[in-house]
C-alpha cells in the first residue's frame, strides 16, 4: 500500500509575509545606537553596554573562571540570559534564534573546554551562512602561550570556521570590536565572528562610549549588481525556453521571497527551492517543483538536468544538489547570482556571473525583464510546462506503508505538518527524519524551516528549536528529531523547561541510525554495523517492550510532558494534545518502523540521471538517461 502527498492546488498568495515584515534584518539588528558614556568601569562592563547598545536582547551560555568577570555585570543587565546545559546547545540556539528572527544571534562560553564546545555550531553557522556571534572568555593575556589551566588558542581554531575573529587585548578596544563583531556577522554573506576576550582585561579599568569607529580595511561588500551583468541575464532568461529558477538559502538571508515570487511569475519559469530555502518559494505555489538534491523530487531534479538556462540565486551548487558534478545541467547556461564572489564559478561555471545582493539582484533583475518583455512579449514555455507536468503526474512525491503495520514515519511528520500548520517553525535534526520533514511539511512563509544543511549536524534540532521559540515566543515551534539526534543534545530540554521556552518534540524512533542504516542495507548488503540504538534479541531484533531509554520518562524526568504515539490512529489525537499544552515543553515519542527509507534518491557520487524512485528499480528514466 503507498500514498501520495497531496498536490498544490493553489498558488498562495500573499504568503510571503513572515520574516520580511515580522522580523528586523540583520543589518538594521546591528545598526549602532547612541548610548550613555562611562568612565572608570571594568571591561566587562563596557562588553555589557556594548551588547546592549547593539541591541541584543538575549545570550545562550555557561558562565565559568576565565569569563566570570563578565557574568557579574550582565547580573544588572536588560540582556536577557539563557542558562543552557551544554555550550553546544548555546550555539546552536543562538543559530536558531538568528534563523528564526533575522537577528544576530549571541552566545558565550568560558575559556578551553567552554570554547571548543563552541566549534561544531560555529562550524555549522559558518556552512549555513547563519549570523553569530560567540563572546568567549580567555585565561588572561600573560598567561597566554603557557598551557595554563584551561586555555586553548580559540582564534586559532576556529579561523576556519568564521567569518572573522578578535583577540581583545585592550580593555578600550571592547566596544570597538563589538560593533565591528556584529556589522561583520550581519552583513555581505552572514555568518559567525568570534569575539575571545582574556580574563585580565574583562577585569581591567576603561571608558565607554558609543558609537564606536569601525575600522575594517577591505571589507566592503558587493550588494548592488552590475547594471550591464543584470541585462545581460535578462536577455538570456528571456530566450530561454526550458528556464529554471534555481533558488538557495541566500534568497532567505537577503529577505529576498517577495521579489522572488514578482520574478517567478513575470518569467513563468519553474522554481525549485534547495534544503535550505525550504519557504522561500511556497509549496502551494504551482509554478514550484520541489527541492532539488539528492532527495530531491524527481520532477525537480530532472528539470535541473534538461535546463537550458539555470538561474542560481544566493545557491552554491553544493554537491548534495549537483549529483556527479560534471554531468549536472550538461546543457545549462549559468546565470549565478550571490553576495559572495568566491562562490561564483567555485563548482560550476557561471556564463553571466553577478555579484550582489539577492533581493537587490533579483530587483533589478525584474525590472529588466519587464522593459524586455515590453518589447518581444512574454516567453513561450508551454512545451516546457507540458513536459515537467508529466513527469510531476507519472513521479509525485510518496511514500510505502510498512507491510508489517508498524507506523510510517513519513505518515507522522506529514500529518504534523496538516496539523501544526504553515505558521509553525519547524526544526529537523540531521537524517532521515530531516529529508522526510523537507518533503512531506508544506512550506509557504521564510523562516518556517531551520535545519543544518551544510555541515550536517546531528543534535541541531533542540536547541535550535528552544532558540527559535525564544526569539519568536508567540510561534509554535516543533523540533522534528530522529532517536539518535535527540539523544545529543535532549539535556536542553531541563533549560527549556526551566526558562519558560515551550518547544514541542516530535522523536521519530526507529531504534536506529536511520540513514546510516539505509546506506548499509542499500549499499553494504544489509550487514547492520553499529547503527542499532533499540536492546536486541540474539537474532539482532528490538527486544519487544524494553526501552532505553525511555523518552516519555525522560521528558518528565527534565521537566516536559512526555506522550507515546504506536499507531496510526492515534497520531492526529497525540499532535493535537501536544498542541493544547504551553505552559511546558512537551516531548512526543513516535515508535516507527525500521525499514523505512527515504525516496527518491541520488547515490553519493552518482549523476543525477542515475535518479532512483524507490528501491529495487532502475534509474527513472533508464540506462542513467534522462
Amino acid at each position: 500500500m503507498s500514498t501520495t502527498a497531496e498536490a498544490p492546488t493553489a498558488a498562495a498568495a500573499a504568503s510571503l509575509a513572515g520574516l520580511e515584515t515580522a522580523a528586523t534584518s540583520v543589518a538594521e539588528a546591528a545598526a549602532p545606537a547612541t548610548h550613555e558614556p562611562a568612565t572608570g568601569i571594568t571591561g566587562a562592563q563596557s562588553l555589557v553596554r556594548s551588547l546592549e547598545a547593539v541591541g541584543v536582547e538575549m545570550v545562550f551560555g555557561i558562565p565559568g573562571g576565565a569569563i566570570l568577570p563578565l557574568y557579574d555585570p550582565l547580573f544588572d543587565s536588560t540582556v536577557r540570559h539563557v542558562l543552557v546545559r551544554h555550550e553546544q546547545g548555546a550555539g546552536h540556539a543562538a543559530t536558531g534564534y538568528a534563523q528564526a528572527t533575522g537577528k544576530v544571534g549571541v552566545c558565550m562560553a568560558t575559556s578551553g573546554p567552554g570554547a571548543t564546545n563552541l566549534v561544531t555550531p560555529l562550524a555549522d553557522a559558518y556552512m549555513d551562512s547563519v549570523p553569530i556571534v560567540a563572546i568567549t572568555g580567555q585565561v588572561p593575556s600573560g598567561a597566554i602561550g603557557t598551557d595554563a589551566f584551561q586555555e586553548a588558542d580559540i582564534r586559532g581554531i576556529t579561523m576556519p570556521v568564521t567569518k572573522h575573529n578578535f583577540l581583545v587585548t585592550d580593555a578600550a578596544e571592547i566596544p570597538q570590536r563589538i560593533a565591528e563583531a556584529f556589522h561583520l556577522a550581519s552583513t555581505g554573506r552572514p555568518g559567525p565572528v568570534l569575539v575571545d576576550v582574556p580574563k585580565d582585561v574583562l577585569q581591567a579599568t576603561t571608558d565607554f562610549s558609543w558609537p564606536p569607529r569601525i575600522d575594517l580595511p577591505g571589507y566592503k561588500p558587493t550588494t548592488r549588481p552590475h547594471g550591464k551583468q543584470v541585462r545581460e541575464a535578462a536577455a538570456v532568461i528571456q530566450a530561454a525556453r526550458q528556464p529554471v529558477l534555481y533558488v538557495g538559502g541566500g534568497v532567505l538571508k537577503a529577505h529576498a521571497s517577495e521579489v522572488l515570487a514578482e520574478l517567478a511569475e513575470l518569467t513563468g519559469a519553474p522554481v525549485v527551492t534547495t534544503l535550505m530555502a525550504r519557504g522561500a518559494f511556497p509549496d502551494s505555489h504551482a509554478q514550484h517543483l520541489g527541492m532539488p538534491g539528492m532527495h530531491g523530487t524527481v520532477t525537480a531534479v530532472t528539470a535541473l538536468q534538461k535546463a537550458d538556462v539555470l538561474v542560481a540565486l544566493g545557491a552554491r551548487f553544493d554537491d548534495r544538489v549537483t549529483g556527479q558534478l560534471s554531468t549536472f545541467a550538461p546543457g545549462a547556461t549559468v546565470v549565478h547570482a550571490d553576495i559572495d564572489p568566491a562562490e561564483i564559478g567555485k563548482n560550476r561555471k557561471a556564463d553571466v556571473p553577478i555579484v550582489g545582493d539577492a533581493k537587490e539582484t533579483i530587483t533589478e533583475l525584474v525590472a529588466a525583464l519587464r522593459n524586455l518583455q515590453e518589447d518581444q512579449g512574454r516567453p513561450d514555455l508551454s512545451a516546457w510546462w507540458t513536459q515537467l507536468d508529466s513527469w510531476r503526474a507519472t513521479y509525485p512525491l510518496g511514500y510505502d506503508l510498512p507491510e508489517d503495520g508498524a507506523l510510517s514515519p513519513q505518515y507522522v511528520i506529514e500529518r504534523l505538518g496538516a496539523i501544526a500548520g504553515p505558521d509553525a517553525v519547524y526544526c529537523a535534526g540531521v537524517g532521515q527524519h530531516q529529508m522526510w520533514a523537507a518533503q512531506f511539511v508544506k512550506y509557504e512563509k521564510p523562516g518556517t524551516w531551520l535545519n543544518s544543511g551544510g555541515l550536517g549536524t546531528m543534535g541541531y534540532a533542540v536547541p535550535a528549536a528552544m532558540g527559535a521559540k525564544a526569539g519568536r515566543p508567540e510561534a509554535t515551534v516543533w523540533a522534528i528529531d530522529g532517536d539518535g539526534c535527540f539523544q545529543m543534545t535532549n539535556q536542553e530540554l531541563a533549560t527549556c523547561a526551566i526558562e519558560g521556552i515551550p518547544i514541542k518534540v516530535a522523536v521519530i524512533n526507529n531504534g536506529n541510525l536511520g540513514m546510516v542504516r539505509q546506506w548499509q542495507t542499500l549499499f553494504y548488503e544489509g550487514r547492520y554495523s553499529n547503527t542499532k540504538l533499540h536492546v536486541q534479541n540474539a537474532d539482532g531484533t528490538r527486544r519487544a517492550g524494553v526501552r532505553i531509554p525511555d523518552f516519555v520518562l525522560l521528558a518528565e524526568a527534565l521537566g516536559c510532558v512526555g506522550l507515546r504515539c504506536e499507531t496510526a490512529e492515534d497520531v492526529d489525537a497525540t499532535i493535537a494534545q501536544a498542541m493544547a499544552i504551553d505552559d511546558r515543553p512537551v516531548v512526543i515519542d513516535f515508535t516507527v518502523g525500521s525499514d523505512a527509507q527515504v525516496w527518491p534518491m541520488v547515490a553519493a557520487g552518482a549523476s543525477n540521471d542515475e535518479i532512483l524512485a524507490a528501491r529495487d528499480v532502475r534509474p527513472v528514466f533508464g540506462e542513467g538517461k534522462v
